[in-house]
């Protein structure tokens, strides 16, 4: 396999850091050339000097003591902002853009990377089910392939590969049920914010930790699902499955239910995106059944009601599934900020998917423009009535 040059987006976030491990241990198969974070500038400098990369873009506001780690990046060209990125993007000779950014900011870099016909192994959802229609036409216009490399997308690209779409009975992406899984509804009024940002199986950021506790995480990838595999969500089933071994299943036709284990370890999927269509060497510790136990359970519509209200936005269809992601995302900064309860993060999303967002969206500027129509209208929402 030729060395592969790697852009890495989202560099110091979970998805990043493991991307760069696998990197790391598949030397000298992979050479970093491009490196992409937000605000930390200290963790940046170190993967700079540790891979070198000849151009790095941070997108969000620095302190001055960021400021100045910055500067101490030698040979190193730096583009600052959201269309800093875009520009090194379009900068940069690369193979493969790893997308890590959390939220709907990841969308434009995604486009922009399909854009230019480079591979994408894409962490982000939003860009899936914002802008789902415009990426496959991308996709097949530049011949370009889309990795997934969520846990449960990347199980099913592989339990998927070679069959067809009438052999699928049925798909099952499981979900470990998030920080409060052993906890009742009534029991959720009291939950505190540093428990929400702790998951009991996987080291994550704060959001998409929140997002498994609500389960809205797993409506995210339920939509997602249905774009990438081409499926209606109606044949998506959702299980909780504390363990997190099994990731996903499919199930077929011919009455076969296959599943797809191994350890909760973001580095096989990542590895698997990187060196595809060649297979290497796991860099992780082998998957051993002996002494195992797995648990499956149903999901509860009443404590999990984003999960539920995520298959309401993608039957809608239209803006629907953008209207879901978008009021999510400010449901959730404010339980960050103390604004609303744990339980007011799906009372508010329910309010906002009860307004008509049938119309479509199909060019990137249309999927922005409602995107931030939708964060105001919720923004107002939250200003006049009572969510707590």
């Amino acid at each position: 396999m030729k060395r592969k040059k790697v852009s890495v987006l989202g560099c110091t976030g979970s998805i990043g850091k493991n991307t760069l491990d696998v990197v790391k241990a598949l030397e000298p198969s992979f050479e970093i050339v491009a490196l992409a974070c937000r605000s930390n500038a200290g963790l940046l400098a170190q993967q700079v000097r540790c891979f070198r990369p000849g151009a790095v873009a941070v997108t969000g506001e620095l302190d001055a003591e960021a400021e100045a780690e910055l500067r101490t990046l030698q040979d190193v060209c730096i583009y600052r902002g959201e269309n800093g990125l875009l520009q090194m993007l379009k900068d940069t000779e690369t193979d493969l853009v790893v997308n890590g950014i959390s939220g709907a900011r990841g969308l434009l870099p995604s486009v922009q990377t399909l854009q230019q016909g480079t591979d994408l192994a894409l962490a982000n959802k939003e860009t899936i089910v914002m802008a789902g229609s415009l990426v496959a036409d991308l996709v097949h216009r530049n011949s370009c392939r889309l990795l997934p490399i969520d846990s449960e997308h990347h199980a099913l690209f592989c339990l998927l590969q070679g069959r067809s779409t009438e052999e699928v009975q049925e798909i099952v992406l499981t979900a470990s049920g998030g920080a409060f899984r052993e906890l009742s509804y009534a029991q959720l009024r009291d939950v505190r914010i540093e428990d929400a940002v702790t998951h009991p199986n996987w080291s994550m950021g704060a959001k998409i930790t929140v997002d498994s506790a609500t389960m809205a995480n797993k409506g995210l990838e339920v939509i997602e699902a249905g774009f990438l595999f081409d499926i209606p969500v109606s044949t998506i089933k959702v299980l909780i499955h504390p363990q997190s071994y099994v990731h996903s299943l499919v199930r077929t036709t011919g009455g076969f239910l296959y599943a797809q284990l191994s350890q909760p370890d973001m580095r096989l999927p990542i590895q698997n995106a990187l060196t595809y269509p060649d297979h290497r060497p796991s860099c992780v510790q082998p998957f051993d059944l002996t002494g195992r136990v797995l648990s499956f359970e149903a999901v509860d519509p009443q404590k999990y009601r984003l999960l539920f209200l995520a298959y309401e936005a993608a039957e809608h269809a239209g803006a629907y599934p953008i209207a879901y992601n978008a009021s999510n995302e400010v449901a959730v900064e404010r339980f960050l900020d103390h604004g609303i309860s744990f339980l007011g993060i799906s009372r508010l999303v329910e309010e906002l998917l009860q307004m008509d967002w049938s119309a479509g969206a199909e060019t990137i500027e249309e999927i922005l423009q409602i995107d931030e129509e939708v964060r105001t209208k919720t923004v107002e929402t939250l200003n006049h009535t009572r969510i707590a």
